[in-house]
């Protein structure tokens, strides 16, 4: 034992005080708090060099001195982070501190760090420039970058701070890192999964396999973190699909040196799938009967039993008893399981909760997201009534931004039994994104994308992005903005501007420019209802050739192949579009970016009109229902249709008619369905009857005013390849049709009429003589328009590749009209990489 323990213990039994004593400082030394209670004269300090000694005196406050308030002194001042060492003791009627200074960190730097950025680091280190350097810090800082490393699946690194002193008492701080090589996940199993193959089960969660893509990828790397958050998706998963018996019975990884990897193992205990009894509703709040809420519960009896419905009933009850005034009701579901049956009956009680109000709502963490922006998503505030599923609610509502790394909210207690605090605790993360896309398609041809957007523009929750596009047959340019909370409402509000340039191709004879703009509003119904407002003003030019006017003399020349229609809709020049337009749509599906089950609907209508150039009243409707099938297949059955039509005096503008081709019904080219023009493809001789010679490919599409068409297709699983490849094939069948040119057929004037007087020009055609020609007598165009069933089937393959879903199509016509257009391989993709 040390001479100066000695001498406080001796001290502290004879003034009956029990002894303070503290030990482990950065420079080892030992600490002693005299217990003197007597009026010391002075406080001397000693040592210091940048800290004031009025500022260390200050922590001892005034007299008298007990061994306690000398002992709290010492902590403080270590406390501080300023000093390496204090030492207080009492010598002849003073009190002596002496004490060590930390040194300042000059700069911290990083050395050996490539797949990691300094600024990443920076911001997860606690030692600071121009901070006093502290050991324990330190320590704790390298073993940070450790686990940072460790997230990212190098599980080998090795980090070693050295300190270069600069003088002064300034020193340089340096991590110095070997990163190692990347250990990733070589195999996930799942063990004891009956009712789920393991291929479904690997799409459940986030964690990845290591293959030869990885270097495009982070989710293949052993994260701790990563695995309970997979661990919680497959919860939610099995409770969703009725297994409410499902638990987890461990989630292991075990390094395999010679693998190279870690082995992923999820012991699964599945359980009996339920479905629901009978589902009530039982109120115990007078004035408030449980049969008028029965509308509002989203179970209904006999369905597979599901977690997110009884979750999803007790939001909407709590909600509508709130809107009845009863604004402290608490809904309790209750499961009365039927192990024989394998059904589950579920009553939700209603009954008044206790009068908790809420004080105030704390938002902490949030360097860059303002607080307004956290508070909107509540639906409750300060005043308001503690309900603790509105909370939940907000809490996931925080999280599915996607401005936050953590989010969590805890309730402390008020300045009164009935009054919380709502303490928000989340931690920003980069919403940034710059992204270079690049794909290819049989009708685009080479295409590529650089866009930058921001989600969170500014802390606002505000979204903004501009790209521009280049490509072998298109060019354009876009600016969008969004903002999710108009006028402070759940109401989004944005606006586009943008320029687009079309060149000609094999499957389109001429080329377009479009520059305009448009206004969007989006209002959520429900949680699977959502309404789409939109506003669009926009200029839009054909491209024939340079100085094309719609004259005679240009009949054998640039566009003497091209149909009159278009050629007229040139003549005009550019034209205005003033739509104002709605969209409807429901979605119920289980995954939006790879659906298994569920239902997605749409019905759009457009009104153009409103001002501008032309008019047209355009509806549309898409409806797609999933159904998963054995062997983690997935049934796919579309519906789809459309009407446009002109109104008033003026007649619909050809480019306004739908197009259709690989898009209605695969194994026709683009444009490759519907009204032709034959004429421009007819030898005349001032009127004298004609000799049909056209090929196919050199028809002109006119569009057509009405399509319809359905699909099926079946989606498998390669079962020899490995989940993580993300490649499937499919079977399809499609079926339907696009008819009714709406457009004129005769152009008076320049074309050969004249009012009503025939001038007997050679760009008359008798179409009479053409064979298939829908119309008749002399015309300007001559149409084919067969309202004829277009079928095919054919197979595809599709790829999830890292640069964005690749899709290669390979089809069969069966049934098609005489002059369509036919393309039998199609691919498309790209997205960003």
């Amino acid at each position: 034992m040390t001479a100066p323990l000695r001498v406080l213990r001796n001290l502290a039994a004879a003034f009956g005080l029990s002894a303070m004593i503290a030990a482990g400082s950065v420079a080892g030394s030992l600490v002693v708090a005299s217990p003197a209670a007597a009026q010391s004269s002075s406080i001397v300090v000693e040592g210091n060099r940048r800290v004031d000694a009025d500022t260390i005196r200050s922590y001892f406050g005034s007299g008298p001195y007990t061994a306690a308030k000398i002992d709290e002194a010492w902590k403080a001042l270590y406390a501080t982070g300023l000093f390496s060492d204090v030492q207080v003791n009492q010598s002849g009627g003073r009190i002596i501190v002496r004490v060590s200074e930390n040194e300042v960190i000059n700069r911290v730097v990083f050395e050996g760090n490539k797949k990691i950025k300094d600024e990443v680091l920076e911001g997860e280190v606690q030692s600071k420039p121009r901070a006093p350097f502290n050991k324990s810090t330190v320590q704790a800082d390298t073993q940070r970058i450790i686990e940072i490393y460790r997230r990212s699946g190098r599980s080998d690194v090795r980090v070693n701070p050295v300190t270069i002193d600069r003088g002064n008492g300034r020193v340089d701080l340096v991590f110095e890192i070997k990163e190692g090589d990347k250990t990733g996940i070589k195999d996930i199993k799942f063990v004891g999964n009956k009712a789920f193959s393991d291929w479904k089960l690997k799409d459940v969660i986030s964690t990845t396999q290591t293959n030869w893509l990885s270097f495009l990828k982070s989710t293949d790397a052993y994260d701790p973190d990563r695995v309970n958050s997979d661990q919680e998706l497959l919860r939610r998963f099995y409770l969703k699909n009725g297994y409410a018996d499902f638990r987890i019975i461990g989630a292991t990884a075990e390094l395999d040196p010679a693998g190279g990897g870690y082995i992923l193992t999820f012991t699964l205990d599945e359980g009996d799938q339920y479905r629901f009894g009978k589902v009530d509703v039982v109120s115990n709040i007078r004035d408030l009967p449980g049969d008028s809420l029965k509308r509002v519960v989203r179970a209904q009896d006999g369905q597979i039993y599901n977690a997110e419905l009884v979750e999803k009933s007790v939001e909407n009850l709590t909600i509508e008893a709130s809107k009845s005034g009863y604004a402290f009701a608490q809904v309790r579901p209750r499961g009365d399981r039927d192990f024989q049956a394998k059904i589950i009956n579920v009553v939700f009680v209603l009954e008044e909760g206790p009068r908790v109000y809420i004080e105030r709502i704390e938002i902490r963490g949030n360097t860059r997201t303002r607080d307004y922006v956290i508070r909107r998503e509540f639906d409750i505030g300060e005043g308001d009534a503690y309900n603790r599923v509105l909370v939940d609610r907000a809490e996931r509502r925080l999280r599915n931004l996607g401005y936050f790394k953590n989010v969590k909210i805890t309730t402390e207690p008020g300045s009164a039994p009935d009054r919380v605090i709502l303490a928000v605790d989340v931690e920003d993360q980069p919403t940034g994104e710059f992204s270079i896309s690049g794909g290819y398609s049989t009708s685009d041809g080479v295409i590529g994308e650089v866009s930058l957007g921001e989600k969170n523009f500014l802390g606002r929750g505000q979204y903004v992005k501009v790209s521009g596009t280049l490509g072998q047959n298109a060019q354009g340019a876009e600016f969008s903005f969004t903002e999710p909370y108009f006028l402070g409402y759940r109401l989004a509000a944005g606006f586009d501007l943008y320029w687009k340039e079309t060149q000609t191709t094999s499957y389109t004879p001429y080329g377009t420019t479009m520059i305009g703009g448009g206004l969007r509003f989006g209002l959520p119904i429900t949680d699977e209802v959502t309404l789409a407002l939109r506003y669009n003003l926009y200029q839009r030019e054909i491209n024939l050739c340079d100085d094309y006017t719609a004259t005679y003399e240009y009949y054998n020349y640039c566009a003497s192949s091209i149909s009159w229609a278009i050629r007229d809709a040139a003549a005009q020049g550019a034209t205005i579009t003033s739509a104002l337009g709605y969209t409807l749509s429901f979605n119920s599906l289980d995954n939006n970016v790879n659906p298994t089950q569920g239902i997605y609907a749409e019905l759009k209508q457009d009104m153009a009109g409103l001002g501008g150039d032309v008019n047209f009243i355009r509806t549309t409707g898409d409806v797609r229902h999933y159904t998963p099938l054995p062997g983690d297949s997935v049934l796919i059955l579309r519906a789809q249709a459309g009407y446009v039509s002109s109104w008033g005096d003026d007649s619909l503008d050809v480019l306004d008619n739908f197009y259709m081709g690989p898009n209605l019904v695969r194994g026709f080219a683009p444009s490759g369905i519907g009204p032709r023009d034959l004429a421009p493809c007819a030898a005349s001789n001032k009127g004298s009857p004609l000799i049909y010679n056209c090929a196919n490919n050199e028809l002109n599409a006119l569009g057509g005013t009405t399509y319809w068409g359905v699909s099926a297709e079946i989606q498998f699983p390669f079962a020899f390849l490995p989940k993580d490849i993300g490649m499937k094939g499919a079977i399809f069948a499609d079926a339907g049709s696009l008819f009714d040119y709406g457009g004129p057929t005769k152009f008076p004037g320049v074309y050969g009429w004249d009012k009503d007087n025939f001038y007997g020009n050679p760009n008359l055609v008798n179409c009479s003589t053409i064979p298939s020609s829908k119309t008749w007598g002399y015309n300007n165009v001559c149409v084919n328009d067969d309202n004829a069933v277009r079928s095919s089937v054919g197979v595809s393959l599709i790829w999830q590749s890292p640069f964005g879903p690749l899709r290669f199509d390979y089809a069969w016509v069966l049934s098609q009209a005489t002059y369509d257009q036919t393309q039998a391989f199609r691919f498309s993709g790209g997205t960003r990489f």
